[in-house]
């Protein structure tokens, strides 16, 4: 065999080597660390409303629309206080809902929601026990929920 020859099937040779060696690495992933606040759950108020039977706990719904000023401070400034998360975490089963996509405007019609954000707070039937409006500061929404968990 002439040297160009083994030169090119010594370079395949390492070429595939560095292939098969490089995708049986995976790459490390990153997590993002844990934020302070609220931990919203992920899915329908039908979902919310058995996971918050199985726990034994209400349901605080935050229904918002996109455009509202309040509700976009709300999430800036109260839903990520660590405080406000420990409590509103450990107490309730939180949702929060678009009022005007998915299954917002059947929610909004069905509660009577006609002014952002609103905060409900329903048991596992879907009954209000608790209701306010309105953006209300981190230390003032706790009180906010001390008062929905009485009316339980």
């Amino acid at each position: 065999m002439n040297m160009n020859k083994l030169i090119k099937i010594g370079s395949l040779v390492i070429l595939v080597l560095v292939i098969i060696t490089s995708s049986s690495f995976k790459p490390t992933e990153k997590k993002e660390p844990a934020l302070p606040g609220i931990t919203f759950f992920h899915g329908t108020l039908k979902e919310a409303k058995a996971k918050a039977k199985k726990e034994n706990k209400l349901i605080f719904m935050d229904c918002y629309t996109t455009w509202c000023g309040p509700c976009k401070s709300m999430a800036k400034k109260t839903f990520v206080n660590k405080e406000v998360g420990d409590y509103f975490n450990k107490n309730f089963i939180c949702l929060k809902m678009d009022m005007e996509a998915g299954e917002g405007p059947t929610v909004a019609s069905t509660y009577s929601v006609e002014a952002y954000p609103t905060y409900l707070f329903l048991d596992s039937k879907g009954e209000i026990k608790h209701r306010d409006l309105g953006f209300i500061d981190a230390s003032h929404f706790i009180e906010v929920g001390k008062k929905a968990l009485t009316l339980k």
